[in-house]
Order: C-alpha cells, then structure tokens, then sequence
C-alpha cells in the first residue's frame, strides 16, 4: 500500500509516516518503479505498536529500541519490562510534583479568597501569587 492508504489505515499523516522511517519505527519499504513508497500489511501492525508504546509514555527513541531488538530477531520482553518499571516510577514522581502544587495553589486560593482586590498595588501585580 502505498503511504497515503496508511496513513489513512494508522489515523496519522504521510509526513508522521515518513519521520517514523526516518527513526527506525518504520522499515524503509520496497519502492515501485515509479519511486513511490510500497508499505506491506507489516506496517500496520508496527504503527499500531508504536500507538501503544506512545500511549504507556514511551520515547520514540525508546520504542525504537524496542523494535531494534525485534528487528534483529530477539525478545524485546525484558527490555519492556526494564522501560515499564522506570515508566512507573517517572509516574510516581510527576504525581508526587502534582499533589504539592495542587497543595501549594490550594493555599494561594485560600489566601486569595481572604484578600481583597483593592489590597493589590501597581507594584505587587497581584497579591494572589
């Protein structure tokens, strides 16, 4: 299928397509005679791969390792599972940031709401931050 039909099949654009070749997510496909890009069934279900790596929160770079190892007819299992648990954990950390600035723009709230707008000077801005 050339890279239009897809494109079309992976819900993304030719130009996404062709930066995934580009970084190793996507083989280079045959070409026709006239030049044109000539993608196989394969493809699809690469495409579909990427979407769920991207959807875990993996790099591109990291799903190209993923697929460098299948490529090379490994078991990319246990690299996965390396990425996951570091997945978690960088989860765990932006949640923790999260709950302290929900903590901390829940007290400027409160400050907010016990301040009046009048209080506010040219120089200060706003009282509230």
């Amino acid at each position: 299928m050339r890279i239009g039909e897809l494109a079309g099949k992976a819900k993304t654009r030719a130009s996404t397509l062709r930066y995934y070749e580009e970084r190793g997510l996507l083989q280079p496909p045959e070409r026709t005679p006239a030049g044109y890009r000539n993608y196989g069934d394969e493809a699809v279900q690469r495409l579909v791969f990427v979407d769920r790596a991207r959807a875990a929160g993996l790099a591109l770079a990291q799903t190209a390792e993923i697929l460098e190892v299948r490529d090379a007819g490994g078991s990319p299992c246990g690299h996965v599972r390396d990425l996951l648990d570091r997945r978690l954990v960088e989860i765990d950390e932006q949640l923790e940031h999260l709950r302290l600035l929900r903590t901390s723009v829940a007290e400027l709230r409160a400050n907010a709401a016990q301040t009046s707008p009048e209080a506010c000077t040219p120089e200060s801005i706003c009282r509230y931050l």
